[in-house]
């Protein structure tokens, strides 16, 4: 069973060959210094032959030694703060840390690349109340690569490593720094042990032949439009990636932010069709489009019992007749049963690692149209404007239509381009500044209206759901018919409201400020 611990930590190096700790007792709230001795440290770091996991800054080690000995896999949170999560030793990775790594390494097995053997001097630093503060580690580090085709280069250092205590004020660790920096350490230039094992035993690269230039880069300002598309797609792509173990280790909001990214791609595959063949990126959207359908599974049960939780709670109580709010738990519970089960099942599937691979191969080798080569400012623009134009004219049809089953599956409609308008200026932000960034403004705030009319859609859908299963138990069901009623106001209210939004979102001047 793996477990996570939040690290919070700062590494040091001494100018000169000799590292003293000063007095740090002197330290504002430190009150006393304990020598918790020695320990002897054997840590075998694991990656790719190609090193995939050390260029996203992951480490994944075998220790032995010390009081948390067993298998650590660190994700990098913020400079210095790292999620560290840790299964009992094995002789091999552990399912668990596995999992987590997936999207990254994919079929490839990771192995030894870094064998660091450390003797760590350790001191707690504690309060008046003898309560942990810090530990205060001095390493005195020898690395040797490993792995095929390396000749067991070797390297040796000594580091100090502050590492703060659970729930301790990182402002502890500025005062700690003052006083080393005093005592002559300064920080470390590499991030992690891992990162400078590899730095000082990378096998020297031969001298590279001299190859002609033959075109140059394009200026900065300049850049084609195929540069600027494939530049946002390798950013959604990369977001993949890095959410799934955040969706496998269910980190708030990560499934959402995943799905997001597969929409954006799947979007920009649509809006620039002009610059990527669209008989080669449809079916990948295609599959882009089922794995955000699989994620949306529990995450749209969530937001709809939260929409029904909130109506509920809002209700006064003589209004609330029978048991809903334990008819409602009930519903809910049995809709996302093994929901999180799939969604794992998902991520282990052999469609889901083809899908990951489809698009690093696209990638590498883009299916570019003629258009791809032109500037920016030629291409770009006009793929935003076509975006917007498709929404204007299924605003028009939405209102067009009286209340009904048709207008609530045209604007259902224009929801979904209003989403697709958002994420193409969006992607053009970078190449049209202001202007793009204005246009998602708007475009935001006419999805936000679609999306809660479509949000009382579904939510009427299962309230009508709910009213039957309450009827056929016997149960009163005019609690459900009421909240039926305000999902049918609300869906008026959003009608209402959405001329007025629409011609805000589409006042003059947008056009020709994004072709300028």
């Amino acid at each position: 069973m793996a477990e996570t611990k939040r690290e919070i930590e700062r590494k040091y190096e001494a100018t000169g060959d000799d590292v003293r700790l000063p007095d740090l007792t002197r330290v504002t709230g430190v009150a006393g210094v304990v020598d918790k001795g020695v320990a002897e440290l054997d840590a075998v770091y694991y990656d790719t032959q190609d090193l995939r996991l050390a260029a996203d800054s992951l480490t994944l080690r075998r220790r032995t030694g010390g009081d948390d000995a067993g298998w650590h896999l660190k994700f990098p949170v913020a400079t210095g703060i790292r999620d560290e999560i840790r299964a009992p030793l094995s002789p091999d990775v552990p399912r668990t840390l596995a999992a987590l790594l997936r999207s990254r390494v994919r079929d490839t097995q990771p192995a030894p690349v870094v064998r660091l053997l450390s003797s760590r001097h350790v001191r707690h630093l504690l309060d008046g109340d003898g309560t942990l503060l810090a530990e205060v580690s001095v390493d005195a580090v020898r690395a040797e690569r490993l792995g095929p085709g390396v000749p067991g280069a070797t390297a040796a250092w000594t580091e100090v490593e502050v590492e703060l205590a659970d729930d301790v004020d990182p402002d502890l660790l500025d005062r700690v720094e003052k006083r080393l920096r005093k005592a002559g350490l300064r920080p470390s230039h590499s991030a992690s042990k891992l990162a400078r094992a590899l730095a000082e035993t990378a096998p020297e690269a031969p001298d590279a032949p001299v190859v002609p230039v033959v075109e140059k880069a394009p200026a900065a300002g300049k850049a084609t439009a195929g540069d600027h598309v494939l530049g946002y797609l390798r950013a959604q792509r990369d977001a993949l990636v890095d959410l799934d173990p955040a969706v496998r280790r269910d980190l708030p909001d990560s499934v959402h932010q995943m799905r997001v990214a597969t929409r954006r791609m799947r979007s920009a595959f649509k809006s620039y069709g002009k610059v990527l063949d669209r008989t080669v990126t449809d079916p990948v959207g295609e599959e882009l489009k089922w794995l955000a359908g699989e994620l949306g599974v529990d995450r749209d049960q969530e937001v709809l019992t939260e929409r029904l939780q909130a109506r509920i709670a809002a209700l006064p109580r003589p209004l609330l007749l029978g048991p809903v709010r334990g008819r409602l738990r009930i519903w809910s519970v049995a809709r996302r049963s093994g929901s999180r089960r799939k969604t794992l099942a998902v991520l282990d599937s052999k469609r889901y690692l083809a899908l990951l691979d489809t698009l690093d191969a696209l990638l590498d080798g883009p299916p570019l149209r003629p258009a791809a080569r032109r500037p920016v400012a030629q291409v770009v623009p006009k793929a935003v404007l076509k975006d917007y134009d498709r929404l204007a004219g299924r605003i028009a049809h939405a209102l067009e239509l009286g209340p009904g089953g048709p207008r609530d599956l045209a604007m259902h409609d224009a929801r979904k381009a209003a989403k697709r308008a958002r994420y193409a200026a969006e992607a053009a932000r970078p190449a049209l500044g202001a202007p793009a960034k204005k246009l998602a403004q708007r475009m935001k705030a006419v999805q936000t209206v679609l999306g809660d009319h479509q949000d009382s859609v579904v939510a009427r859908e299962a309230l009508r759901g709910l009213a039957i299963q309450a009827h056929l138990a016997g149960e009163s069901s005019f609690t459900w018919g009421l909240l039926y009623g305000q999902e049918v106001a609300t869906a008026a209210d959003r009608e209402r409201e959405l001329p007025e939004v629409w011609r805000r979102a589409s006042r003059p001047g947008l056009r020709e400020r994004l072709l300028a």
